[in-house]
């Protein structure tokens, strides 16, 4: 099935002609008389759109918007209003409750089904984010940040530069934003310069070239990476079904098939920045929480979740390529002292002062990674054991060259720190030996680690590929 939808009316008639419409496209159609009944199936079947008459017997579709507003629902589906004879009022009334569009009987069928499947990706798409933002929050990881309040930007784009004007001047006092007009011919030039738009409004023209223009532009926009995720909004002077249909085929957020009204195109466009604030939000949050993942929350620096896969992939790049692979084992010398003596904060200003340094110390392209209380594992592509003895030395003069500053201290504390430095195995080394790992490279490391501990520590020892290790 393509998607769950609700059908809510009064009249039985009206629900088996949309039913049977709506399950000839694949759709799983729930049905409802009352908002009441409504309110019960969307709490057990949780629909991802709702269908609903304009009148009902227990009260109006604003009214269902209300109330599903305050069901305590986390998903709520997204809402259809269908009536005849709308006025004005109500129509802007049913929009301002939270009806994502009213439709007028008799409905085109295709400009339906294509409202539907544009309504349904919005919803899926929601979803979707708010499915990985729970899971983020739900494992520590991340908290939704604050919602994004700054006026959206917006852009209008049409033939002719004087009625997009006049039409900024009549949206200023309904919705507040910073507004921009471009010419259709310059849209695309125009939407790429500078920060992107929060939303773009395309006057649908009325001569059939020109029509088809602002048509190529729709998926222009939604394939271009700075666009791809600005809210869209066409509005038509005269009402065309099936260009309308195509516009929300193609990507725009939402059409207007009844020519331009301010209130109700700032109504539209207010609940299209909501939604993408919605999404933006969730995406940052992931963000946030793929990053807690990888790395270490004192640091700063890559954890171990992340260090081994890494340093997996460039075990094989350099077994294709035949390329030196180094690998560090840092271990701080005697940091328990630091512990004992200056209280754990002091300790923690010691490693996160320690991994300042070290990633000071090295390139770009090398990888360091926490691993440990106070271990750190590096990994340096591309990097013989000459250069890479070269950098470890640095690494321990950057350690004991200037003692650190730490709460609790009267003095600077001197710290110094030990380094077990080995390569990976040449490829026709592995041809007469076990393949190599990340774990077989980080034990020889460590056993390198283990000599320079006991020649006295705040040095470098080497462990070459099976060799026995060395200063």
């Amino acid at each position: 099935m393509q998607g769950k939808i609700l059908i809510v009316d009064g009249i039985s008639t009206n629900r088996i002609v949309l039913k049977v419409k709506l399950s000839a496209a694949f759709y799983q159609v729930l049905q409802a008389g009352t908002i009441e009944e409504a309110i019960d199936v969307v709490a057990v079947e949780e629909p991802d759109l709702i269908l609903c008459a304009m009148t009902l017997p227990d009260g109006t579709a604003a009214h269902l918007c209300k109330a599903l507003r305050t069901s305590g629902q986390t998903a709520k589906p997204s809402v259809l209003a269908i009536g005849s004879a709308i006025d004005t009022t109500t129509r802007l009334d049913t929009l301002r409750a939270g009806a994502f569009d009213v439709m007028q009987r008799p409905v085109n069928e295709m400009l339906l089904m294509g409202r539907v499947r544009n309504m349904l990706r919005a919803h899926h798409k929601l979803a979707e984010w708010q499915i990985r933002d729970d899971t983020t929050c739900a494992l520590g990881l991340a908290e939704a940040p604050a919602e994004f309040l700054r006026p959206g930007a917006i852009t209008l784009v049409g033939t002719e530069a004087g009625p997009l004007q006049t039409w900024v001047r009549q949206m200023q006092p309904q919705l507040r934003a910073s507004y921009s007009v471009a010419l259709l011919r310059d849209a695309m030039a125009g939407l790429h310069a500078g920060a992107p738009a929060d939303a773009v409004v395309i006057a649908w023209p009325d001569t059939p070239a020109q029509a088809d223009a602002c048509l190529q532009l729709i998926p222009a926009l939604r394939a271009s990476a700075q666009t791809r995720n600005t809210a869209l909004l066409v509005i038509q002077k005269t009402s065309d079904p099936v260009r309308a249909t195509s516009a929300l085929d193609m990507g725009a957020d939402d059409v207007m098939i009844t020519g331009f009204d301010a209130a109700e195109a700032g109504l539209r466009l207010n609940a299209l920045l909501h939604r993408k604030r919605q999404v933006a939000q969730m995406l940052q949050s992931v963000r946030t929480g793929l990053r807690e993942v990888v790395h270490d929350p004192l640091t700063g620096l890559y954890n171990r979740r992340y260090a081994t896969p890494y340093m997996d992939r460039l075990i094989r790049q350099s077994a294709t390529t035949n390329g030196p692979l180094a690998v560090i084992l840092a271990d701080m010398d005697h940091f328990k002292r630091i512990n004992d003596v200056y209280g754990h904060a002091s300790g923690d200003a010691v490693l996160i002062e320690t991994a300042r340094r070290l990633n000071a110390a090295l390139r770009p392209s090398d990888m360091i990674a926490r691993i440990g209380g106070e271990e750190f594992l590096i990994a340096m592509p591309a990097t013989d054991l000459t250069t890479a003895r070269r950098i470890a030395d640095r690494l321990c003069h950057a350690i004991s060259a200037v003692p650190f500053i730490i709460p609790g201290a009267a003095e600077p504390v001197a710290i110094t720190i030990s380094i077990g430095l080995t390569s990976s195995t040449a490829r026709h080394e592995m041809n007469r030996h076990a393949p190599e790992t990340v774990e077989s490279l980080i034990d020889r490391a460590d056993k390198a680690l283990y000599g320079a501990k006991m020649q006295g520590r705040n040095r470098v020892a080497l462990h070459r590929p099976h060799s026995r290790p060395a200063a």
